[in-house]
């Protein structure tokens, strides 16, 4: 049964239901769960705001002159037109254009209407107003954690945004916190966007044990959460492409990272999930030239940690020539400097990440491992459908050795693991997914130190720029 508010009796009523149903949401037509006689009435009162999915694009004279239209898509932000197609539509009866972009959620056609709520907002949750603390996180934070922490919460706190550049293993997730709570406490929506379905996996279970009373969602793709109300929601950047003016905070987590940093697509979709004057924090051990250059030139707020939480150095890859290693892994053959050193960690008993550079890569070094003695070892790649088993596994300690794309460069912590880039060389091994794969080693503070190996076929300015980058950091936390 729908629920009826009413504010005043002569004002125009809506009905919670559908409140609830659009509050922060950008909905096909299509999809709701309401008559079309009920929606009309919320457009008539102003509660309901209706436009195209896909809108001609005329942006010059000559836009205007040509035969050919051009198109954006509302709901992505769209506007290559090599991603636009067309069909025709058995719901209009004509010949739609319809976007290609974010097609996998769910067709938007030139006869499609978006939906958004433009009423009140729905009551806060009182439990969440009462002054208490929701953060139930029992760890200490180092006094240069807090300090960022604080500094984090007070400039979000007066609705700027934020820059917190700190080295890998700095414990940027729990610095967070603070400001998380402060947010929450407020009645406000909060945001943290990631890049990856697996930075996802791994920052929820840490987050619900924080704040084990805040209702919290997981969104990426092929995630079985469909509470899209939860006022906690920790999302990849496609997946906020369901929201509308929805989130009082954003947090952008490895703002550096692909795909965020390289599709326009996905900051349209982070923006237009946020409220105006939405207030961002930016997260990153190696952030991008344009967010860095506004920091150092003050004109944006933020804090730089040069130091681990638990105190130690990063470790220092070391460079190791490997030579034409593809050629030998196609003619059946394990490269010799690579197979010692593995042999070596594995007789210590430890866990190894292999990253390579393509998907090929990983396949075929993967099955010349097992073919070679390294039995309990396995290949990952972004298509893979036993990705999350596989990194269960190993993270378990039923694998020993993951050969992976830089798909794990980030967002997997596995205490005292080894790291070898096998083909440092290749351009998709830029200085920031360098200095990230580094970072996968020593973030225990049981196991602060570690191997990180650069194997390669000549040096590159990446592999040098990645080295200087991290000793820079040490000197800088007086290491």
């Amino acid at each position: 049964m729908l629920l009826l508010s009413r504010h005043l009796d002569q004002a125009p009523h809506y009905h919670a239901d559908v409140q609830h149903f659009l509050f922060g949401r950008e909905c096909r037509a299509e999809d709701l769960p309401f008559s079309e006689k009920l929606i009309r009435a919320h457009v008539k009162n102003g509660f309901i705001a209706i436009r195209p999915g896909i809108i001609p694009l005329n942006e010059t004279i000559f836009d205007l002159l040509s035969i050919r239209k051009k198109w954006l898509c509302a709901r992505c932000g769209n506007r290559d037109q090599e991603a636009f197609a067309f069909c025709s539509c058995a719901r209009c009866g004509k010949k739609c254009a319809y976007c290609r972009h974010c097609l996998n959620m769910g067709i938007i056609r030139s006869c499609t209407q978006l939906v958004t709520w433009q009423g009140p907002e729905p009551r806060v949750d009182q439990a969440f107003l009462d002054g208490r603390p929701l953060c139930k996180w029992e760890g200490v934070l180092s006094n240069e954690q807090q300090a960022a922490a604080t500094a984090m919460k007070r400039t979000l706190a007066a609705r700027e945004s934020f820059l917190l550049w700190a080295v890998t293993g700095s414990g940027k997730t729990e610095i967070m916190y603070p400001a998380i709570d402060w947010q929450l406490r407020q009645g406000h929506h909060v945001a943290l966007a990631t890049p990856r379905t697996d930075v996802v996996r791994e920052l929820l279970p840490r987050l619900r044990d924080a704040f084990p009373e805040v209702p919290i969602s997981g969104l990426y793709g092929g995630s079985e959460e469909e509470d899209l109300h939860a006022p906690l929601v920790i999302s990849t950047a496609h997946q906020l492409i369901r929201y509308a003016d929805r989130f009082d905070c954003v947090l952008i987590d490895e703002v550096d990272a692909f795909p965020f940093h390289f599709d326009p697509m996905l900051e349209y979709a982070v923006r237009k999930a946020a409220k105006p004057g939405t207030p961002f924090a930016y997260l990153s051990a190696t952030p991008p030239s344009a967010l860095k250059n506004r920091f150092l030139s003050g004109k944006l707020k933020g804090r730089k940690l040069a130091r681990r939480y638990h105190g130690h150095p990063l470790p220092i890859p070391s460079f190791r020539w490997i030579g034409a290693w593809q050629k030998l892994v196609q003619r059946g053959k394990l490269p010799g400097v690579l197979q010692e050193w593995l042999k070596n960690k594995m007789e210590a008993q430890q866990q190894v990440f292999v990253f390579v550079p393509s998907v090929s890569a990983a396949a075929a070094l993967t099955e010349l491992l097992q073919r070679n003695g390294f039995s309990r070892s396995a290949g990952v790649h972004s298509g893979d459908p036993l990705r999350h088993q596989k990194v269960a596994d190993f993270r378990a300690g039923k694998l020993r050795l993951l050969v992976t794309t830089t798909i794990l460069e980030r967002g997997v912590t596995i205490a005292n693991v080894q790291v070898g880039v096998v083909g440092a060389d290749d351009p998709v091994f830029d200085e920031a997914a360098l200095v990230q794969i580094s970072g996968r080693v020593g973030r225990s503070a049981a196991h602060p130190n570690g191997d990180v190996i650069f194997f390669h076929n000549g040096k590159t300015l990446s592999m040098v720029h990645a080295v200087r980058h991290m000793v820079q950091m040490n000197q800088e936390g007086g290491r």
